[in-house]
């Protein structure tokens, strides 16, 4: 699959583009499915893309960063899911806690985390979904008080990527809005040995180095600088690090619908039945082309979230960020499966590496939030349509 672009892109990011196909390309599928055979997590590719300056791509450049934006960390992870080898924990560390972290975190904070999320020598989780909760944010009950100078959390939360190879995670909790009673959500540093912090890992049937948990904080106590930014700015810190996660889950789903579609292509244009390759019935090829055509889409769309965040428009980078996301979701899903049904029998297999993205596609769909979540929000916001709920 051809990965020119158009002036849409810049030659840097163009160049940033072959840059890192040619870093996945030499890790590939293969790599990534023994990782998974073995157990074991990422760790080379995680240390040679955070080497060369890709992890933190998006990070200021006083602390060690690219001094770039989303565009360009989305440009790293769509190419690495298209070369089969995808680095989910890059939506959230860099992306999601970095972002929050780089525009709201006090200058001590910025120091301590920033440049180790930058080089990939520190790791970040991030936990927000609950058991109780689930898209409702709102009904959050991870809770923070304060014990004199210090902060103590209580809660529960679940679907936790990567805790066990995180040195923190970024919790969101609710504190107690001294003058009207009402809670408000907060976000909070929590380190991996905390005591009180517990995780449990969730038992999955999707196949990936990143293990999901859920947490456990029994009276957590924290200090004060724990906390992240302004106690009274939680909603605005909390939605400046969804939608970058929104922007690379799309990335993500981009990146693993290329690489899916590359396979069924080739195949189609190499597996000969009759006298033609199968790729040459209009039955095979519409239904590629199809595909290939909402990867597109899906694409633009990130562009415009990414540019839109990269230049501070928070509303706006919300609307076409849930757009792109609900988009690429849908568009690697279509791909996945039509690259399976192109391949038959050989789709399923181990050989082929498409049938374990059967289940992983669907992720694209659900998380972070459902397919249905985005049209709520589309219907109201972008349309003016009245609530159910």
């Amino acid at each position: 699959m051809s990965t020119a672009r158009t002036a849409l892109e810049t030659e840097e990011h163009q160049a940033l583009r072959a840059a890192v196909a040619a870093l996945g390309k030499r890790y590939g599928r293969d790599y990534m499915t023994t990782v998974i055979r073995e157990g074991k997590h990422t760790d080379e590719l995680w240390a040679e893309a955070a080497k060369l300056g890709y992890l933190g791509v998006n990070l200021p450049e006083e602390y060690g960063g690219g001094g770039g934006g989303m565009a360009e960390l989305s440009i790293v992870l769509e190419e690495l899911g298209a070369a089969g080898s995808p680095l989910l924990m890059m939506i959230v560390s860099p992306a999601i806690c970095g972002t929050v972290i780089a525009r709201f975190g006090t200058e001590e904070q910025k120091r301590k985390w920033l440049p180790g999320l930058a080089d990939g020598s520190l790791t970040m989780a991030f936990g927000i979904t609950e058991p109780d909760a689930g898209s409702n944010s709102h009904r959050i009950t991870t809770t923070a008080r304060r014990d004199g100078d210090d902060w103590v959390l209580t809660g529960r939360k679940v679907f936790v990527s990567g805790v066990d190879i995180a040195d923190a995670t970024l919790i969101v909790g609710r504190t107690e809005d001294a003058r009207s009673g009402k809670l408000k959500p907060c976000l909070f540093i929590v380190p991996r040995d905390a005591p009180g912090f517990g995780r449990n890992q969730i038992d999955m049937e999707l196949h990936a180095p990143e293990k999901q948990f859920e947490l456990v904080l029994d009276d957590v106590r924290l200090p004060a600088d724990a906390l992240v930014g302004d106690e009274d700015a939680g909603l605005l810190q909390l939605f400046a690090g969804l939608n970058p996660e929104r922007i690379m889950t799309a990335a993500f789903g981009i990146g693993m619908g290329r690489f899916a579609l590359g396979r069924a292509v080739e195949y189609a244009r190499t597996r000969q039945v009759w006298k033609e390759p199968i790729g040459s019935h209009q039955a095979i090829a519409h239904p590629l082309a199809t595909a290939h055509i909402d990867l597109e889409l899906s694409r633009l769309m990130m562009q415009k979230a990414a540019w839109l965040y990269d230049e501070g428009d928070d509303i706006g980078a919300g609307e076409a960020a849930n757009m792109a996301k609900y988009a690429a979701g849908e568009a690697c899903v279509k791909a996945v499966d039509q690259a399976v049904h192109t391949l038959g029998g050989n789709g399923l297999t181990r050989e082929y590496g498409l049938a374990s993205l059967i289940t992983a596609s669907r992720v694209a769909r659900i998380a972070p939030v459902s397919r249905e979540m985005i049209l709520n929000y589309v219907s109201h916001q972008s349309l003016g349509l009245p609530k159910s709920y």
